[in-house]
């Protein structure tokens, strides 16, 4: 098939940036986007022209490296799917695609569609060490977990971290990849004894990012490319107000004594 992209390309954070129009030609329906997108760069750097710049590592949906607007949709048409994991088959000959970087203030366009995506590292950081007893690896059944909440902490652990959810939120909130890290952890015995305070410090990281507040849209979620949903903010927001209240009390109880 034969495409017509609209292709964003910045050459620096600071420069000005404009969608710039490539023909991609003879493209199999068995490639995925991103080979698409090497198809297309081996053409330019065989005309002496920079090649487009873009995320990409184990081009298996598993890192989160990847992540781009594709027409307007994060990671593309179809749901559940990044973008490594797009193919061509779900394009027509002559279509025309648009493809631009993520979109959101946190997010800066280092070059191209490549944006610097470190706020997260900041907020994984942000909510400190987890207490576990080291040596010999535990009988698996000392320590019981119900099956659901090890199904929703799973759940939650899936988030890749490639910020499609940011992207795609109105508000440019960071609110659904911050509750999957909090829900994880939240869940298990493990976390337990951080748990209200690792609430605090990632919600707070969370803002101090820049990134938007959060009013349920429920855009995130559709995005997600493993369907992690909504509800977890929910439960980042209880673990928030109960931490919160807790920090208070314990901030009075010192004050008095």
């Amino acid at each position: 098939m034969n495409l017509e992209l609209h292709v964003w390309r910045q050459a620096a954070p600071n420069a000005k940036g404009s969608f710039v129009t490539y023909a991609a030609r003879d493209i199999s329906p068995d490639m995925s986007f991103l080979e698409m997108l090497d198809v297309v760069n081996e053409g330019l750097v065989a005309a002496g022209n920079d090649p487009v710049a873009f995320d990409h590592d184990c081009r298996e949906g598993i890192c989160g490296s990847c992540g781009m607007m594709i027409n307007g949709v994060a990671h593309g048409p179809m749901r559940a799917t990044a973008t490594c994991q797009l193919h061509m088959r779900h394009f027509a000959d002559a279509d025309v695609i648009w493809i631009e970087p993520w979109r959101a203030r946190a997010f800066p366009v280092v070059k191209d569609l490549v944006v610097n995506r470190s706020a997260l590292d900041r907020i994984i950081a942000a909510g400190g060490f987890v207490s576990v007893n080291t040596g010999s690896a535990p009988e698996a059944n000392s320590q019981p977990v119900a099956k659901q909440d090890a199904d929703d902490a799973m759940d939650a652990a899936a988030c890749i971290g490639c910020g499609a959810c940011i992207a795609a939120c109105p508000n440019g909130s960071a609110s659904l990849f911050t509750a999957a890290k909090i829900s994880h952890l939240g869940l298990l015995p493990h976390g337990q004894p951080e748990r209200m305070r690792r609430a605090l410090r990632m919600v707070a990281q969370m803002d101090v990012e820049g990134f938007g507040h959060c009013t349920l849209f429920g855009e995130c979620q559709e995005a997600c490319p493993k369907e992690i949903s909504i509800d977890t903010i929910a439960r980042m927001n209880r673990d928030f107000l109960l931490a919160t209240v807790g920090h208070r009390e314990e901030k009075a109880l010192s004050g008095s004594a």
